[in-house]
């Protein structure tokens, strides 16, 4: 049977200068600012410590991404029940001749809805196991695969429409 072994300060030291960039990435490339993505990935921080003697210190990156996952979509569930029903239109970047594909594939991993966009995010950015996407974000890993799926379906077929229109 295993035993569980308490994080310690060094640990939690060690979090910070190994996954802090990683947390704050994954949450930038989701919510597209860097402030909010700033404040979630300290408040995952603050959350770490303050629970660190029930986190299991083999799990710390797994906690550190899960808290900021569910961080942020709490903070997304708020800003949408704020915000106006106004709509901004605005002109794609490709029809006005100056698209980059990278603008152009953010933009499209951004109309994926949000379980999508973190799936894929957590596996094709940051390199997680279906299982480690599975435990971060409380889905059953048949699920993840799922939503992994549809959004490279989704990612294909509108760089695919893209590739028509150029």
């Amino acid at each position: 049977m295993k035993t569980e072994k308490q994080m310690t300060a060094q640990e939690y030291n060690i979090s910070v200068n190994t996954y802090s960039d990683n947390v704050y990435r994954f949450i930038l490339k989701n919510i597209k600012d860097t402030e909010k993505a700033k404040d979630i990935t300290q408040d995952s921080y603050e959350k770490l410590w303050i629970n660190r003697l029930s986190v299991d210190s083999q799990k710390i990156k797994s906690y550190l991404f899960s808290t900021a996952y569910h961080t942020m979509i709490d903070l997304i569930r708020r800003d949408k029940k704020m915000v106006s029903s106004e709509v901004i239109f605005r002109e794609p970047m490709y029809e006005t001749g100056n698209y980059d594909v990278q603008e152009v594939l953010h933009e499209a991993i951004h109309k994926l809805p949000e379980s999508q966009k973190a799936v894929i995010l957590l596996r094709d950015y940051e390199g997680y196991s279906y299982k480690e996407i599975a435990d971060i974000t409380k889905l059953k890993e048949a699920q993840v695969k799922t939503y992994i799926y549809r959004a490279r379906v989704f990612l294909k077929n509108y760089i695919g429409k893209l590739e028509n229109v150029i």
